[in-house]
């Protein structure tokens, strides 16, 4: 998930999202892990990932009810997302691992025709990646359209639409120059295209904030 959180009232979502919502969340079966990032140019942006067992625990009854029924401080908050956009997911190629100080996500897409051929061509060019300096994980994730969803919950009617993206790309490191360097090389709109992806994806650099598993009490 991505979304904004404009300056008055980041110091309280982050407090709420640390003491109130990940334990929420990371208490419900099925829940491995949470991780929150904030934008690394210092802007409005925040970069939300939960990791979960199996797909369908995001359409699992303890789930939706806890959508169905947010807390007063969560009912206070959730206006305060801006720009939702927010992806079913599933692990589509992945080479390293672990949880890193700093992580470009990229939201794009394939040209029609060539799903197959940009994901042959993203095949070869991750494993290459984590074990440069700087790097030691990269992954593709895909949205999961076709899966069952849930009717809108009350969260979802307090924030409004979100959006989805396609197709993510997530590098992860301990330099954030050789991920910016990344970004605007290998990864470039240009660089995308060439290999089978639609124009203008989004690229985005996050710092770490807050991770935490249900371990973690």
């Amino acid at each position: 998930m991505w979304w904004d959180v404009a300056p008055a009232h980041r110091a309280e979502f982050e407090d709420w999202h640390s003491h109130e919502h990940f334990a929420e969340r990371l208490a419900i079966p099925g829940f491995l892990r949470a991780s929150r990032w904030g934008s690394a140019a210092g802007g409005d942006g925040f970069f939300v990932m939960y990791e979960l067992d199996t797909i369908e625990t995001l359409t699992s009854q303890p789930y939706v009810a806890r959508l169905d029924d947010p807390t007063p401080w969560s009912v206070r908050m959730m206006p305060h997302h801006r720009n939702m956009v927010r992806s079913l997911c599933a692990v589509a190629l992945t080479w390293g691992g672990g949880i890193a100080q700093t992580l470009l996500t990229v939201r794009l897409a394939p040209r029609a025709g060539e799903e197959l051929a940009l994901l042959d061509r993203l095949r070869d060019v991750l494993p290459k990646l984590p074990v440069l300096p700087g790097i030691v994980a990269a992954h593709l994730l895909r949205t999961q359209t076709g899966k069952p969803r849930t009717a809108l919950t009350t969260e979802q009617k307090i924030r409004g639409d979100d959006a989805t993206a396609d197709w993510i790309l997530l590098v992860a490191g301990y330099d954030s120059a050789a991920l910016m360097e990344l970004a605007s090389t290998q990864f470039a709109a240009n660089e995308l295209a060439a290999l089978g992806a639609e124009p203008e994806p989004i690229a985005d650099i996050y710092d770490l904030r807050y991770a935490r598993t249900p371990a973690d009490s």
